[in-house]
This record gives C-alpha cells, sequence and structure tokens, in this order.
C-alpha cells in the first residue's frame, strides 16, 4: 500500500489483513529524506556495535538499542499518524494507554542464516486473549528474499504454537522506506541473507501500557535525556501513569521527575471513572 493512498477509508482494510493475516506493508510510508537523516545518524552506532553473540539475535548480525536517543529522527517514525491509528483499535481498547516496548535497529550482515520461528509476545508467559503488541519494521534499505526480508507464517497468530511449514512462509520483500507491521502473536523470524550486501531494519515495537517491556525506558531515556523529548514521545516511553497507579513516582504522576527534584509530594489517585465512582458511590451510600 502506498502512503499517499492512505486515508480514513482505508484504515478498516488495513485494520482487517493486519487481523486476518497477522501483517500487512505499508511501502513508501516515510519519505526518502527522513530515512537518510535516519541512516546518516545511526552510521556511527553501526560502525562502533559489536556484532550479536547468540543464537537468537544472530552472529552475524548488529543490533542497537536505544534508538530514540541516538537518532533524533526516529522519533518521527515512532509517531507516524497512520501507525497510531492503528494502534488506537488494536492495543488501546485494552489499556490506558499504550507504551514503547522496544526501539532496534538491526543488521544482517551476509552470511547471517535464518532465525528461528517464533512469537514475540510469547515474552511474556501468559494466556492471552487479545493482542499484547504490534511491532512495526521500517525498512532503511530494500528488503528482499535474498538478504533476509522478514519471513511471516500468515494465520499462524491464529493458529497453535507449533513449528510452522517452513514452505507457508513468505517474504516481506519491500522497498526502502516501507513499514512492516506485524502482531506480536505473529509467527515471523528474520530471513537468511544470502546477498553480498546487508540488510537494516529499525524495530520500533509498541505494547499494552500494564506490560513490562522488553527495553527498559527508564534507563534507556532517564529523565535527563527524556526531557527533551516532546511529550507526545516521553508519554509512549512511560512519563505517565497507567490507572489504576501504575507506574507512579512518589505518588504522583512520573512526568513529575521531568520538572521537580524533589521527593516530598502527596500520593494522588490515579483511577479509572468507572473505579473513581464505584468508591464515590460506597462512601454516599455509607453516609461518609
Amino acid at each position: 500500500m502506498n502512503a499517499s493512498a492512505i486515508g480514513n477509508d482505508d484504515l478498516v482494510d488495513t485494520l482487517h489483513r493486519l487481523r486476518t493475516d497477522g501483517y500487512v506493508v505499508l511501502e513508501h510510508q516515510a519519505s526518502e529524506s527522513l530515512i537518510g537523516q535516519i541512516e546518516e545518524e545511526l552510521a556511527p552506532w553501526f560502525e562502533a556495535t559489536p556484532r550479536c553473540e547468540g543464537d537468537f539475535h544472530g552472529w552475524q548480525t548488529t543490533r542497537i538499542a536505544s534508538v530514540l536517543l541516538k537518532s533524533p529522527a526516529a522519533q518521527q517514525l515512532l509517531l507516524d499518524p497512520f501507525v497510531l491509528r492503528l494502534l488506537d483499535h488494536v492495543l488501546a481498547p485494552y489499556c490506558d494507554w499504550y507504551q514503547v516496548n522496544l526501539s532496534q535497529a538491526i543488521r544482517l550482515h551476509p552470511g547471517q542464516r535464518q532465525q528461528f520461528p517464533h512469537r514475540d509476545d510469547d515474552m511474556w508467559p501468559c494466556s492471552k486473549t487479545n493482542e499484547y503488541m504490534v511491532n512495526v519494521m521500517w525498512a532503511l534499505s530494500d528488503f528482499t528474499r535474498k538478504n533476509g526480508a522478514t519471513l511471516l507464517w500468515p494465520h499462524r497468530h491464529l493458529a497453535s504454537s507449533s513449528v510452522p511449514d517452513p514452505r507457508e512462509a513468505i517474504a516481506a520483500e519491500m522497498p526502502r522506506g516501507s513499514a512492516l507491521i506485524y502482531l506480536g502473536s505473529t509467527v515471523h523470524c528474520g530471513g537468511e541473507n544470502q546477498a553480498t550486501t546487508a540488510r537494516t531494519g529499525l524495530v520500533l515495537s509498541y505494547c499494552l501500557g500494564w506490560l513490562k517491556t522488553y527495553e527498559n525506558a527508564f534507563l534507556a531515556y532517564p529523565p535527563a535525556i527524556a526531557r527533551s523529548f516532546p511529550k507526545s514521545v516521553r508519554d509512549l516511553l512511560g512519563y505517565r501513569m497507567h490507572r489504576p497507579n501504575l507506574g507512579n513516582w512518589e505518588g504522583q504522576d512520573p512526568a513529575i521527575a521531568l520538572t521537580s527534584s524533589s521527593r516530598v509530594h502527596p500520593t494522588v489517585d490515579a483511577l479509572p471513572e468507572d473505579v473513581a465512582e464505584q468508591l464515590r458511590s460506597y462512601y454516599e451510600m455509607n453516609g461518609r
């Protein structure tokens, strides 16, 4: 799907395909100038960062974390309006607000073997009746089957957790600047890079606001750094309280940590409206 063609009428169709297939590709969703700026900002980090160590993360793979700090331009991808509209439908009904689960730039070097097929939401070992996570893989280079484009198993998010048939996988081939959006329950993996050049992507992952995240946002972006970010980014990083009363700092919304050094504050309720009404009704009925 081309970004210029995406409008309000496309939201329902895109949501349907995402929920049915487990993924959807938005071609040329980011401008060439933005992708070029992100590449430039990440270049020294790719140069300095050692390759991964482990069968899951890949021995011929480079991964860069805390991307929103190392590439300020990547914040624009994080706040992509159409992506956020999708998240409002997939994640927002099940939490007070959704948050950044992970920001990671990934480069598959030539010779990197195919990754083990997996579901990302298996990191939370519990039964799930709704989606916990949505990932967006932004293509910083062209993704082809030969250079290790992400492999996905359509409809497998609706099936059991057995190892999928490799013949059923599809390669998410897409041009640079495109976005592959896939559910946390979608079976997928990095493909094998049989090319002579690297394949580079940037994953921005979002999850329900009451979950423990893959990347510790408060170490990746401590208050001294986060206070320089736009409020919309700070909110996604968790510098806000999730009702009821989750993630507070000194009894208040953690956003206060960005403006105050005092550790003396009153503890303030942060309750969903239905719970707050329950409490009010209780005290009215009991004459208190």
